[in-house]
């Protein structure tokens, strides 16, 4: 009997093909993540599994999963996967390393410019009875703003890129600095942390989630940024302390909230909320919210999901799976 592949989130037909030859494919069909009960029931009699952003492996899981050899993660962060848990029961997790980089930093920009020019309520303003122009909705451009990245890793960098053509002035800060090739070549000046808080009109955060992440933008860190600042967030949600933000927003210090990503997304936290904050879903003219469509590009999530495949067939083919994080020293 051929062995069996869990795959815990639609895909695209054409990877089920791609597998069918090598394995027995177990596939999520609707829109909404499986129960807990059906995943584990599902990784009982389990080789390898695709998993996907709303996925949570730790060692709980791996004890309903005795014959799991692989986690192949269809994204880029993985901080929802005990690494270290797999490792010690001989699981391979793999993941997409570049792929999401580049449409991550296109909806970046997007973003920025969607926040600072007030479209969603000027869309809003034209469904309900457009009467010709008047002098509302003056905000906030990118031509000449001040705009810092935190963190400058492939989406800091790549965002910094697309920066280039629109006349912004970029600062960073990361624990390391890039070469002087580097900044030259991206326009980019490194900074302090609280003077990049203090002198932008744009934060944007391209930081992973770790323990020195979580909340590293609190209310102390957002009390720093100059009136006026309008702040983003493609990266993770628990980067930003969204109460924090919401009473900035409300006492009018901070000028706007977009972001991609939520608190109620980081499945590792044992305290994660259960939803998006409420005070940023109320607030309808100084945020900005999509449902974490960085790579929701087609032929993105086509490419991320022929990768995580590709590491599938390397396992069953008696490979090591050519985007392996990890090295586990044997199988149990």
């Amino acid at each position: 009997m051929l062995p069996k592949i869990v795959i815990t989130h639609k895909v695209h037909d054409e990877i089920l093909t791609k597998l069918a030859p090598y394995a027995r494919v177990s596939v999520n069909e609707s829109d909404d993540t499986w129960a807990h009960d059906r995943l584990l029931a599902e990784l009982s009699d389990a080789t390898a599994m695709m998993a996907f952003m709303p996925d949570r492996i730790d060692a709980t899981v791996l004890s309903h999963a005795p014959s799991l050899r692989l986690v192949a993660c269809a994204l880029k962060g993985y901080d929802n996967f005990d690494v270290a848990a797999c490792t010690a029961r001989g699981v391979h997790v793999s993941i997409v390393s570049d792929l999401l980089t580049d449409p991550t930093a296109e909806l970046t920009i997007g973003l920025m410019i969607g926040l600072g020019r007030h479209i969603l309520p000027g869309d809003e303003a034209v469904r309900i009875g457009y009467k010709g122009w008047r002098p509302r909705f003056y905000g906030v451009g990118l031509k000449g703003a001040a705009v810092g990245i935190l963190g400058m890793g492939a989406i800091g960098k790549s965002i910094a890129e697309r920066l280039t053509g629109f006349g912004t002035q970029v600062s960073y800060w990361d624990r390391r600095e890039l070469g002087s090739d580097d900044e030259e070549r991206l326009k980019v000046t490194f900074t302090d942390f609280e003077r990049l808080l203090s002198t932008s009109d744009f934060v944007v955060c391209a930081l992973p989630l770790a323990n020195d992440t979580q909340h590293l933008l609190g209310a102390l860190e957002v009390a720093k940024m100059r009136k006026g600042t309008l702040l983003i967030n493609p990266s993770r949600g628990s980067v930003v302390d969204e109460g924090a933000v919401v009473a900035a927003l409300e006492a009018g210090h901070l000028a706007g909230y977009a972001a991609d990503v939520y608190e109620m997304e980081d499945w590792a936290r044992p305290d994660r909320p259960e939803a998006v904050h409420p005070g940023l879903v109320q607030r309808r003219t100084d945020t900005l919210l999509t449902p974490h469509i960085g790579s929701a590009v087609t032929k993105t999530r086509l490419a991320i999901e022929h990768e995580a495949a590709d590491n599938i067939i390397d396992l069953l083919e008696g490979r090591r799976p050519r985007a392996a994080i990890n090295e586990p020293a044997s199988v149990l």
